[in-house]
């Protein structure tokens, strides 16, 4: 199958599946499920899942019992960019082309529905892991927890809010991206290997390969933010700048950011050669991230 067929599938099975996770009932909390759903079904790449199955499928081929734990990944994310655009993190009115939640149902109902939408990842995950009655799925849980929390993206937020003070060079500021963004698609990865039983070696090279995409990833969104237009990446375009954000452009002009990230996915294709041709997705996935324009 062509990497393109591959991924509009994989992208197709998740938003099926995420539509089905929230079931808006007629109760006195009713808002809060109109509230997730707005976010959590608004679109968006499904990187973070895909990113799962891609990695799971490198050792078992139903992704079924996968599956719950793949989106699991995605109600992470989209939590944490609930809670990124209020007013007392990044302030930005839009997401997705869309009115950013807080703008859509207000700031109190935005933070519940971030809150929401990170309990349900467990939720759905433990269910999954009950049925399955595996050690695997455990672990797998276990490694996407510490990702999102303050030894992962949580801790990385909270330097991201303060970098001005807290990052001085180039150094720092990897360390911030590997918090914020790369520790959630390393979980996404690893944890999706843990689930379908790779070894430990097998593990710590699609670690390798997770962490040079997620640095190359950021370093894109960087330069996106300068570059794109508000109707291609569907938010205010220039708010790293306007929030005085210390960026990788701070310390690298376009051009050498552009042969870095270059570099780290070559660098994360490489290390993936243990797997011979069945990390032929993995690999195209790693040269799709370099070209996108969103």
């Amino acid at each position: 199958m062509e990497f393109k067929n591959w991924f509009k599938e994989k992208v197709n099975i998740i938003d099926e599946y995420l539509g089905q996770v929230i079931e808006a009932k007629e109760n006195p909390q009713k808002k809060i499920y109109e509230a997730m759903n707005y976010s959590l079904l608004s679109g968006g790449k499904r990187l973070r899942p895909v990113f799962f199955l891609g990695a799971y499928e490198l050792f078992k081929d139903d992704i079924k019992e996968a599956l719950p734990f793949a989106c699991s990944m995605e109600m992470i994310h989209t939590y944490s960019l609930i809670h990124d655009d209020l007013p007392a993190m990044d302030n930005d009115d839009y997401r997705r082309g869309k009115l950013s939640n807080h703008k859509k149902f207000g700031e109190a109902t935005a933070i519940l529905a971030g809150d929401g939408l990170l309990n349900k990842a467990y939720e759905i995950g433990l269910e999954a892991a009950i049925k399955l009655r595996s050690i695997n799925a455990i672990k797998a849980l276990k490694t996407i927890a510490d990702s999102s929390g303050t030894e992962g993206m949580i801790g990385g937020q909270v330097i991201d809010m303060d970098c001005e003070v807290k990052i001085s060079s180039i150094e720092e500021l990897k360390h911030m991206y590997a918090l914020k963004t790369g520790a959630i698609i390393k979980s996404s990865v690893t944890a999706g290997a843990i689930l379908a039983g790779a070894n430990e070696e097998e593990i710590r090279t699609l670690g390798t390969y997770a962490q040079k995409i997620g640095l190359a990833f950021q370093i894109e969104d960087d330069i996106l933010d300068i570059t794109s237009t508000q109707e291609k990446l569907g938010k205010a375009i220039g708010s790293d700048a306007a929030n005085n954000k210390i960026t990788y452009l701070t310390f690298k002009s376009i051009d050498e950011a552009k042969k870095d990230i270059e570099k780290f996915t070559e660098e994360a294709i490489e290390s993936l050669s243990i797997f011979g041709d069945r990390a032929i997705y993995l690999i195209e996935l790693a040269k799709y991230l370099t070209r996108r324009e969103k």
